[in-house]
């Protein structure tokens, strides 16, 4: 219900992820290394036994992490209407990441304020998947604004998204999905047959989201006073400029606005990845970036917030 989702969002901007606090994510990546070394021994390193076994990591992983907050939401609300909302305001809760997102960042920041190039390069390795230990100090400023930009999607307005349409139960079902597609969903020699229905899965369940956080953070823009002409300018031109279908959509708006140049070749487990760039280089991107791309973070997970309530309220007057 919505209330519990509105009561989530607030308790992320408030205390977001402390390390101390167990989160659920955790088991769900250990769920998934587990399955993913018994399903690997079962079936045979082809290119057909990889898919099958992938896709039977999906089927099952994204059943049991659905099926449990389900069974446990319809329990608390069968012994008692106040125990099953807080239940499912705190899973609201979990599944959200503004706070956290910006909090990670700017360790980074912090570092880099300090001239602690080690220290960022840790700190954004906490964040992104690609190598970090050579990344200059543009690469890291760079990494981490585009993990902002992704993840306003991923971490905040995807999630409230599914929350909206079916409560906590859907949203683990997305945060599920999305968790397989960071651990398995590379297009390296390992996962490149594995990992071919979490990626494509998380392809489909994103495509409505992203670009939904694309418009959002337009709308951002143009509230911050940054470069709206040049974000639509970028969204059009580059928001397919990346190997996922929905990643450059929100980093698009993200370059354009900041009028600064994001993606481009990385390193993957030592690999060099050939990616195409993402935005103008108008001007130099710098440590301030990183708080510009916050900015653009939590107004548009605002706004974002307040769009799914005017459409919750418009459906519960109309009696739906």
């Amino acid at each position: 219900m919505f209330e519990a989702l509105l009561l989530g969002f607030l308790l992320d901007l408030c205390i977001g992820d402390p390390e101390w606090l167990y989160h659920p994510v955790r088991m769900i990546g250990k769920e998934i290394i587990f399955l993913e070394k018994f399903l690997r021994k079962v079936f045979k390193h082809t290119p057909t036994g990889e898919r099958i076994a992938g896709g039977l990591l999906v089927l099952l992983i994204v059943a049991v992490n659905t099926l449990i907050p389900v069974v446990i939401l319809f329990l608390g609300y069968q012994y008692h209407f106040w125990l099953g909302f807080a239940i499912e305001t705190i899973m609201c809760y979990q599944l959200v990441a503004t706070k956290s997102l910006k909090t990670e960042s700017m360790k980074v920041y912090k570092k880099l304020k300090k001239c602690d190039i080690e220290g960022a390069r840790y700190a954004v390795s906490r964040i992104v998947g690609r190598d970090t230990k050579e990344l200059s100090e543009e690469g890291i400023i760079k990494a981490t604004v585009e993990t902002v930009a992704e993840n306003s999607s991923d971490g905040v307005i995807a999630p409230l998204f599914f929350m909206m349409i079916g409560g906590a139960g859907l949203g683990f079902c997305y945060k599920t999905i999305n968790t397989l597609d960071s651990m398995v969903g590379y297009k390296n020699e390992k996962y490149q047959y594995f990992g071919t229905a979490a990626a494509k899965l998380d392809d489909i369940v994103n495509f409505v989201p992203a670009r939904l956080a694309a418009m959002l953070m337009l709308v951002s823009t143009f509230l911050l006073e940054l470069d709206l002409i040049g974000a639509v300018r970028i969204f059009k031109r580059d928001r397919y400029n990346h190997a996922s279908p929905n990643s450059a959509q929100t980093e698009s708006v993200m370059a354009g606005a900041l009028q600064i140049q994001l993606a481009g070749d990385a390193y993957y487990f030592g690999k060099l990845c050939k990616k195409k760039t993402i935005g103008d280089n108008i001007r130099p991107i710098c440590n301030e970036d990183i708080v510009l791309s916050n900015r653009l973070l939590y107004v548009t997970a605002m706004i974002g917030i307040l769009v799914y309530a005017a459409g919750y309220f418009c459906l519960r007057v109309i009696g739906i």
